[in-house]
């Protein structure tokens, strides 16, 4: 009774448990640990565990250690990559039970690990939003009152070539006005509407296509996604920034057939930052370019970063803004010849 018991508890634990003899072979695992590897215990059973995996990140030296040495061992975010070639991320603990049985906790830390990134990039852009309106506010103000002494300075001027210097005074102060309504993002009210996002991606190849003709642009869509509320306008604007840094970093790459992919999904009961959505949309922006300089990737959305000597290091500051006006975010994985910017935006309206 109390031996069906236990097994009723290990069979309903969200941890994948896995029980393996002195070859580590399985010899029994409970459903969230079939789950996590794909595999049903009938085919696994007897088989050695770390065989059933393309990469084990020393797992299996690390099981005969702890069994030989009975001894418990505990290893934190361990690369495995499944035979599906699926990666994961993963912390285990090998707990010997005898010298010919050896008790395997795996708890997956993917998800884990993505929503602490999310909440850090979330509340960077948070302080970033705090700090640029703070720096707007303090630029503009004596940028105003350069202009008007300008424009009265020009007034009481007798000799005409000192006209010059005052419109360039003018000049430079209306550019770092613009330069700081840059960094602000979109300064009109966003205007949530039923939005179809295959219309402001079809809207956005359209453009790349025109501006740069030799790109390859293919589309992968997700004809089942529903609409969303948001912003026609904005969103064209937001997912246009990220293919046109996608381009341009292809064109300075010099990448032989450059190639952008546009491509939709729909992720249920997803997490973005610390709170858990139905529906979320996906919209990824694909390219084969020289990819992000692993130093940059942790700075691309501040405003003022660029990894062009000639870009602004507004363009995503930007798309992200606007994405956060949707309660939503922008993710970014990058190598050589494959970068992803995904944009995530929830599809059901959040009532504050």
């Amino acid at each position: 009774m109390a031996a069906s018991m236990y097994q009723r508890l290990m069979e309903h634990l969200s941890t994948a448990v896995l029980l393996l003899d002195g070859g580590l072979r399985v010899t029994w695992m409970n459903p969230a640990a079939e789950a996590l590897l794909s595999l049903s215990l009938s085919r696994v059973q007897e088989r050695e565990l770390c065989p059933l995996m393309e990469k084990d990140d020393g797992m299996a030296a690390v099981l005969a250690k702890a069994l030989e040495d009975c001894h418990p061992f505990t290893r934190r975010e361990a690369r495995l990559v499944l035979m599906g070639g699926e990666p994961l991320t993963v912390d285990f603990t090998a707990t010997p039970l005898s010298h010919t049985e050896l008790l395997l906790e795996v708890e997956p830390r993917d998800r884990l690990i993505r929503i602490s990134r999310e909440e850090a990039l979330i509340t960077r852009q948070e302080i970033l939003k705090v700090l640029t309106r703070g720096l707007a506010h303090e630029v503009k103000n004596p940028l105003g009152g350069i202009r008007g002494a300008a424009q009265l300075l020009d007034r009481d001027l007798e000799d005409p070539a000192q006209h010059d210097f005052t419109r360039i005074i003018i000049e430079e102060a209306d550019r770092l006005r613009d330069l700081v309504d840059s960094m602000l993002g979109p300064n009109r009210v966003m205007r949530p509407q039923p939005l179809n996002i295959h219309r402001v991606l079809e809207r956005v190849r359209s453009l790349v296509l025109a501006e740069s003709p030799g790109v390859c642009v293919e589309r992968d869509y997700d004809p089942s996604l529903p609409d969303l509320a948001g912003d026609e306008a904005q969103m064209i604007q937001a997912v246009l920034n990220v293919a046109r840094n996608a381009v341009e970093a292809m064109h300075e790459g010099a990448t032989v057939a450059p190639r952008l992919l546009l491509r939709t999904r729909a992720r249920r009961q997803f997490t973005l930052g610390a709170r858990r959505h139905r529906l979320v949309s996906e919209v990824a922006i694909l390219d084969n370019g020289p990819g992000i300089p692993e130093a940059l990737q942790a700075t691309l959305f501040y405003p003022m970063i660029s990894g062009r000597a000639d870009g602004s290091g507004l363009g995503l500051s930007i798309a992200q803004g606007i994405l956060h006006q949707h309660q939503g975010l922008i993710e970014c994985e990058s190598v050589p010849g494959h970068t992803e910017f995904r944009l995530l935006i929830p599809l059901e309206t959040r009532h504050d």
